[in-house]
Parts: structure tokens; C-alpha cells; sequence
């Protein structure tokens, strides 16, 4: 999937972060010229090639929004705190950014004329169903404040792009891998936690048994999506499911890693979490027909990917 043929002018919030990074070096290789605006408070701009224009600043700064949206044609928001159990203990935060600084772009936006936004959302939304996969038009419930935080984003991108005439695109995105995700010590996400573990012999732990099941879907996949869904035609006003179409529990994850590491895995069973759910497999029907969306990596390549071009793995591999 790629952009139509005409350049564009474009700003990423949290466009240092790992999708975001993926995504703007993916539009200036397609000819745009890429903005970036990200806090560094999960970023990094040595993700970013340099030619694209980084500012570090707040998603809030309006008067910062005003100068970095001067002619922009469309903004793919990605800006967000993103961890369930972090947002359990901090709801406040949470809401500052993911939905203050959702209004604040959209005032902002409106303010600068820009006449479309790609709002990143989030399968969080959701919560527990009563059947899989899940699609766009089940209602959701969410099980902490961050996945509250995304659904009233949502709700504010698409109340005030009806009123202020701004195109706006919701797509909400499964659980993303891919080289450098990033491990933070605290709420590491499941992949490279484990890969982590399996390859450096350590302990994996395993929630609830290992039973709950999610869409993984490639970082390349989720780009080529955000693409898309910037040029697409009648698209505005949807809502868009990204993933890979595909469930795997955490333990058949944890098998799959250990066939692809070749090393016996140290399964740790602990209690579950709270915020989590159950099963969350996303029907990508609707991504397909609007967007032309086509998963192209499978897990098991998606992870291969990751232990030969990821250096903190294919390094310990090699050993």
C-alpha cells in the first residue's frame, strides 16, 4: 500500500516513539516531508533519518502545534502514555495527555486549517466480548484507564472533526511487534521480554496460565496501514481495526520462541494482571475493503525478523 503520487506535508506527535519513528521514516523515503513532535518521554530521535524535522515538546504546547502545523495537509497522532498498568496507578496522567492532548491537536488543527488527522488508537478499547474477533462495531468496554483514555480520544477526534469539517481516521491498533521495540524495565511488552529471557536463559513469567490470547501484527503491517489511511478515499469518519487477523496465546508465543531460539524456556506461572482481558483478535474485514490492508508478516516470520536484524538479540544469538 502506498500514498498517492502527490507529496505532502506531515506532523507526527510521538513520532520518535516505535511506530512512530517506523512511520516517518517510511513517509520520507515515499517523498514527504515529515515533522515530528515528540517529548522523549518514551522516544528517541536517533530512531528519526535526518531529514526529517524534530521538535521536542509537549503535545499541549499549542503555541508550539501552531508553528510545527503551518501548511501541514495531515497529522497522524500517535502521542500517548500507553502502559495498562501504569495508567491503573496514574489515571490522572493519563488522561492529561491521551485525551487533553488529543483536544489540544484538534484545536490546534483547526486553528491551522490542516484538514485531516489519522488518530492512533488502541485494541484496549475493546475490553472483554463475547466472541472473537472483534469487530468495529462492537461495543466496547474497557478494563483500565488507559483503554478509557483512548475510547474518549476517540470520541473527541470524531465529535470535533464533524463539527469543525476536519477528515478524521481511527484506526485501532492491535499488539504491534517488531525490531527495537522497546524493553523498558517496568511493563515490558510480552515479545521482547520473552525473546529477552529465552535467549539469556532467564525466567519467563507467564500470567493466568498463559491462556490469553492476542493479535500480534508486524510493525511493517501497522506502517503500511497508517500510510493508507492518510491519502485513502472515504475514509473519514471510520473506525479501522488493525492487526494481523490471527490469535495466539501466550503459551503457544512462548512455544514458537523457543523452536525459533533453540533454547528450553523457564516458564515462571504468576497471577494474572488487572486491566488485562481474556482474547483479543481483531477482524480486519474493514481494513481490507477501505484500505487494501493485507497482513504480509506472519508471527513466526515477524519474529525470525526480529532475531537477525534486531542488534540486542542477533548479538545474543551469535553466542
Amino acid at each position: 500500500m502506498r500514498l498517492e503520487t502527490k507529496t505532502m506535508n506531515i506532523l507526527i506527535t510521538g513520532g520518535a516513539g516505535f511506530i512512530g519513528a517506523a512511520l516517518a521514516n517510511r513517509l520520507l523515503l515515499d517523498g514527504h516531508t515529515v515533522r515530528v513532535l515528540d517529548d522523549l518521554s518514551a522516544g528517541n530521535p536517533d530512531r528519526l533519518h535526518s531529514d526529517i524535522f524534530f521538535t521536542r515538546g509537549d503535545v499541549r504546547d499549542k503555541p508550539k502545534l501552531w508553528r510545527l502545523l503551518k501548511r501541514v495537509d495531515c497529522v497522524y497522532h500517535l502521542a500517548a502514555r500507553v502502559s495498562v498498568p501504569e495508567s491503573i496507578l496514574y489515571p490522572t496522567e493519563y488522561n492529561e495527555t491521551n485525551v487533553g492532548g488529543t483536544v489540544a491537536l484538534m484545536e490546534a488543527m483547526r486553528d491551522a486549517g490542516v484538514q485531516r488527522v489519522v488518530f492512533a488508537s488502541s485494541a484496549a478499547i475493546y475490553g472483554e466480548q463475547p466472541r472473537s474477533p472483534v469487530a468495529e462495531d462492537f461495543s466496547p468496554h474497557p478494563t483500565s484507564p488507559y483503554g478509557v483514555s483512548k475510547l474518549s480520544a476517540e470520541h473527541y477526534v470524531s465529535t470535533i472533526g464533524r463539527l469543525w469539517g476536519i477528515e478524521t481516521v481511527i484506526l485501532r491498533i492491535f499488539n504491534t511487534f517488531g525490531p527495537g521495540q522497546p524493553l523498558p524495565p517496568e511493563h515490558p511488552p510480552v515479545i521482547p521480554m520473552m525473546l529477552k529471557q529465552a535467549l539469556g536463559g532467564g525466567s519467563i513469567p507467564i500470567y493466568g496460565g498463559g491462556t490469553q490470547v492476542r493479535d500480534f501484527v508486524f510493525i511493517d503491517d501497522v506502517v503500511d496501514s497508517l500510510v493508507a489511511a492518510g491519502s485513502a478515499k472515504g475514509v473519514s469518519r471510520r473506525i479501522i481495526n488493525i492487526g494481523s487477523g490471527q490469535g495466539t496465546s501466550v503459551n503457544a508465543l512462548a512455544k514458537t520462541i523457543a523452536r525459533l531460539t533453540t533454547r528450553e524456556l523457564h516458564l515462571l506461572p504468576v497471577p494474572s494482571e488487572s486491566g488485562g482481558v481474556s482474547q483479543l483478535v481483531a477482524d480486519i474485514s474493514l481494513a481490507g475493503e477501505l484500505l487494501g490492508y493485507v497482513p504480509r508478516v506472519s508471527l513466526a516470520d515477524g519474529l525470525s525478523l526480529m532475531l537477525k536484524h534486531d542488534a540486542r538479540f542477533a548479538k545474543m544469538v551469535r553466542v
